[in-house]
């Protein structure tokens, strides 16, 4: 049988992505065709390291194939993958590809130690991470880190001082923590705060990212929009509780990005301390604090739902002790992994769906 390259091609163009629903041909996700008379192997290029579908679409390819060619012939292929972006010509940040805004309209639910589970989860999966830890009156990324007492390193380039993050557990940090004493407290007006903001995107060495998350302070403040008036964020995550309180406060700052003059995608809505599951006994579920809102308020305003993570003591302590629930094994690091999967397909169909988001330009 004589098979070319265009045969498998033709056969591979019956194959779609589950999420973004376009054929991979179609999505220039085959690479480096290669046939022998024993032998057919090809590259997929998946648009995430953390795609969940991967061995699916695998299966696919193969069936696809096979009907062309039958039964009796190798079939090779290689699973790479390549993080999709709309941010090619971004003058700031311009080897990152998505920024991903994690918001909370209250505080106390859990918004940091989300956003460092998932900024590790992502970087296990084998995604090049970066954090920004924006809250800068209470910042916790250092402590949740284990790296509280480190100072990042300054390097002058051009004349100009530049930030070196740190980098722990595969992911580059900077936080105004590992700038001030631990003890001080940070008594600034909003301006000081914002312009602090400004300086990790501005005078950080960032490098290449596949996303660099923001972890922002509660509520909808100075902060929020110094964000999306400096960089185009890619898309925002609400995280809240099943608390009716804390959903009052979550519908606040989800509806801040859906405004028509801020007009940020939200990519999904994570409800922490959904239930709480002891550890001896992981599958009895409590609804302490209510059961399905995060659940609810996705629905309402038709964003997707990514992740529950439960309430679990291993997940305080992991935060007290700088090593990330994530890195050990049970139900809050598959929750965590789960979690970092979905956000990575929505951040893929979004930016195969959307337009770039554009910077905001604002007068208040």
């Amino acid at each position: 049988m004589n098979i070319q390259s265009s045969d498998i091609l033709q056969a591979l163009s019956t194959v779609q992505d589950p999420d973004l629903k376009k054929d991979l041909v179609t999505l220039n996700m085959i690479k480096d065709i290669a046939i022998t008379e024993d032998k057919i192997s090809f590259t997929v290029v998946l648009t995430t390291p953390a795609c969940p579908l991967k061995e699916k679409i695998r299966k696919d390819c193969e069936e696809a194939i096979q009907k062309v060619v039958g039964l009796d012939i190798a079939i090779d292929i290689r699973m790479t993958s390549s993080v999709t972006s709309l941010r090619d010509n971004a003058p700031l940040l311009r080897g990152v590809k998505n920024i991903i805004a994690i918001a909370s309209g209250k505080g106390g639910v859990g918004k940091s130690t989300v956003t460092t589970n998932l900024a590790v989860a992502l970087a296990q999966s084998g995604a090049k991470v970066g954090l920004i830890d924006a809250d800068i009156f209470g910042p916790s990324i250092p402590v949740m880190f284990n790296c509280e007492r480190e100072q990042p390193e300054v390097r002058v380039v051009n004349g100009k001082n530049i930030l070196v993050p740190l980098e722990q557990y595969g992911v580059k940090l900077i936080s105004i923590g590992f700038l001030t004493p631990p003890e001080s407290a940070i008594v600034w007006r909003g301006p000081m705060a914002s312009s602090a903001l400004k300086q990790f995107i501005n005078d950080v060495n960032w490098g290449d990212l596949d996303y660099l998350l923001i972890d922002l302070p509660p509520g909808t403040s100075d902060i929020h929009l110094t964000l999306v008036q400096t960089v185009p964020v890619t898309g925002a995550i609400i995280v809240t509780t099943p608390q009716k309180v804390a959903l009052a406060d979550a519908m606040k700052g989800l509806t801040m990005f859906k405004q028509p003059q801020i007009n940020v995608p939200v990519l999904g809505v994570v409800e922490n301390m959904a239930y709480f599951t002891p550890e001896e006994l992981p599958e009895n579920k409590y609804f302490i604090f209510g059961k399905d809102g995060g659940k609810t308020l996705a629905e309402k305003f038709g964003v997707p739902f990514i992740g529950q993570i439960p309430l679990v003591q291993s997940i305080r302590e992991s935060g007290d002790s700088g090593l990330p629930a994530v890195l050990k094994e049970g139900i809050t690091a598959t929750a965590f992994r789960d979690l970092a999967e979905n956000l990575a397909r929505q951040v893929a169909i979004r930016n195969a769906t959307f337009t770039s988001t554009k910077k905001v330009e604002l007068t208040v």
